[in-house]
């Protein structure tokens, strides 16, 4: 019985996903169109597109553009081990990263929740990405760490220069900002994305790995889902104390949301450009206020209540039971079923 009600569980979140479609659809037939971040083209693509000090290539995480060229640069860098999963990169699985980074910016997730500066809000700096907020600080783990990950794995080469992330102006103790410091701080986090892709340089043409020589999307998704869990956990007992400048909705959806992550890597969910920005037509396009109540938002489509209230039964369900943690299970959702 109790193993029955826990495979029920795991089953929640495509349940929810397959939600997405027709709202997708409909968002289609109106022209909406969101297959890119907001600001992608103008982010930086290439390391030489930052600012260099010395022998130094010198990133602000805590600038929204900057940050998302992290995950441009990574986009381009891994393009190649994608090129048969659909044209233009679109099957490139880190997709979900900045897509996920985008919604938080265009929602004003990232902004300063107190508020008591301007950062991330229109009438102050914009681009800026707060300190303060919770989302934006779990976010480095999954922004900064894979990048840095990857430098460390050697994925990008030989390069001529360090790279260093500028800290922020508050709170530094509690991010690291090279390789060196996040391999001391997360060293777990660190090795799960270096491994990622040190497996995507095991399958590529001038490997000298003969072990892993055909490149599995599966495989891949194993690697990168482990990586994101891994980056969940820490960073979610880390920045805890940030959840209280959100209101009570808000908050409760972001431990949903953290808590779903699990059951969603589970399945080795497809995070391509087109999947993942389906299955984000189901998230809020706001932040949540107080006397929101899922399923009953009333400017919140049908679909969004409904992924909300499936979200915060799964965690209520999980925390009685403690069933279903990160298990490795056979694919069950790709970009059709959604």
């Amino acid at each position: 019985m109790g193993y029955v009600f826990c495979l029920a569980l795991c089953l929640l979140t495509p349940s929810a996903l397959s939600l997405l479609q027709e709202e997708r659809q409909a968002q289609e037939a109106e022209g909406f169109s969101d297959a890119f971040p907001p600001l992608w083209e103008s982010a930086p693509g290439t390391f030489e597109d930052y600012q260099r000090k010395g022998n130094a290539i010198v990133i602000n995480p805590w600038n929204y553009r900057e940050r998302l060229g992290l995950y441009k640069i990574l986009l381009n860098a891994s393009a190649k081990y994608f090129a048969g999963f659909g044209p233009n990169n679109g099957g490139n699985i880190l997709w979900g990263l900045p897509l996920q980074h985008g919604w938080q910016f265009r929602t004003g997730r990232l902004a300063d929740p107190i508020p008591v500066t301007g950062c991330g809000h229109k009438d102050g700096d914009y681009l800026c990405v707060s300190v303060q907020s919770w989302w934006a600080c779990m976010n480095y783990y999954l922004a900064v760490i894979p990048f840095l990950g990857a430098l460390d794995s050697g994925f990008f080469g030989e390069l001529p220069y360090t790279v260093e992330m500028l800290p922020p102006v508050e709170q530094q103790v509690e991010f690291c900002h090279n390789t060196t410091e996040c391999k001391a701080q997360a060293p777990a986090v660190m090795a799960s994305w270096s491994d990622f892709f040190k497996y995507l340089l095991s399958t590529g043409p001038n490997s000298e790995s003969p072990a892993t020589v055909f490149f599995s999307q599966d495989e891949a998704l194993k690697y990168m889902w482990k990586a994101h869990v891994q980056s969940i956990s820490f960073a979610r007992p880390e920045f805890q104390n940030r959840l209280k400048y959100l209101s009570s909705p808000e908050s409760t959806f972001g431990e949903d949301w953290a808590t779903a992550v699990d059951f969603i890597a589970a399945t080795h969910f497809l995070t391509d450009q087109n999947t993942t920005n389906r299955f984000q037509t189901g998230l809020p396009p706001r932040l949540l206020l107080e006397g929101d109540k899922a399923p009953l938002i009333a400017d919140l489509t049908l679909t969004q209540n409904k992924v909300l209230f499936l979200l915060g039964a799964l965690r209520k369900s999980n925390e009685k039971t403690e069933c279903c943690p990160y298990v490795e299970l056979k694919p069950t959702m790709t970009d059709k079923d959604i």
